[in-house]
């Protein structure tokens, strides 16, 4: 990601930074853009969301849903509009309301109970484990190319228990993230993610909690701070929540026992 794309100087190839100028000095900030997603040809949602990986983030987000159980044919739509992406149906269900509050800044809110909100998860495992050490250095693991350049991306990393980052994905809204991290997977036929750990650059919301342990992943760990309802579901389904991941400690709120020096034994 280095050289601007022939004819437009404020672009770049992959169009996940822009170049703008302030205060008489050039600086990079991160592109956001809408991104309608479509199914069978039928608008269902649009979210604004760092162009890449579209299919992805469709795909991850149906999952999240519950609208889907596994992957789909997903490509740019047949009339070939911008900015927007097909996946091939049916859903499982019908969608209801929820896809309305798809936005960079936050998939669901002003919801205040469980269960007006949360999609049907299948139990965790019981691990794996990790110790606490290893948890709290995860998000220095997490790779974040285009934060470094903007300051204005979250991402998701995907890691197995001995703290190897197997993907990451940037974008402009925390959840699309963490869809498009979900979405890949899906595509490799790695989901459930029973044996992986989600790793975040932010703070740990309700959805993002929800997104995990729908994918079946059974540790979630963030470098900010969850929110009352994110404690809620975790421990409801049994995933380890940890947040405040930096300089070598983890506050963990549920799921303590898969966070162990030793592997129980």
């Amino acid at each position: 990601m280095s050289d601007r794309t022939e004819g437009d100087p404020g672009t770049f190839a992959g169009r996940t930074y822009a170049t703008i100028e302030h205060d008489g000095v050039v600086d990079q900030v991160a592109v956001e853009e809408p991104l309608e997603i479509r199914v069978d040809g039928r608008p269902l949602a649009v979210t604004m969301r760092t162009p890449g990986h579209d299919e992805e983030l469709a795909l991850g987000f149906l999952f999240g849903e519950g609208l889907i159980d596994s992957a789909r044919p997903a490509a740019p739509p047949a009339d070939l509009a911008g900015n927007a992406v097909d996946v091939t149906g049916p859903l499982m269900r019908e969608p209801g309301e929820r896809h309305f509050y798809a936005t960079s800044s936050c998939g669901v809110c002003g919801k205040g109970a469980l269960e007006e909100v949360a999609v049907h998860s299948d139990p965790l495992p019981n691990g794996p484990w990790i110790p606490r050490e290893l948890l709290a250095a995860l998000p220095d693991r997490l790779r974040q190319p285009t934060f470094e350049r903007t300051g204005g991306l979250h991402a998701t990393g995907l890691f197995d228990p001995a703290g190897e980052l197997l993907i990451a994905r940037e974008d402009v809204g925390r959840h699309n993230a963490m869809d498009k991290v979900i979405g890949h997977a899906l595509l490799d036929g790695a989901v459930p993610l029973s044996e992986r750990v989600l790793c975040v650059s932010g703070r740990l919301s309700f959805e993002l909690v929800q997104k995990a342990a729908v994918a079946g992943a059974p540790i979630l760990v963030g470098v900010g701070a969850p929110s009352s309802l994110a404690v809620e579901l975790a421990a409801e389904r049994g995933l380890t929540l940890g947040g405040f991941a930096r300089g070598g400690r983890v506050n963990v709120y549920c799921g303590a026992a898969r966070v162990t020096r030793e592997p129980p034994g």
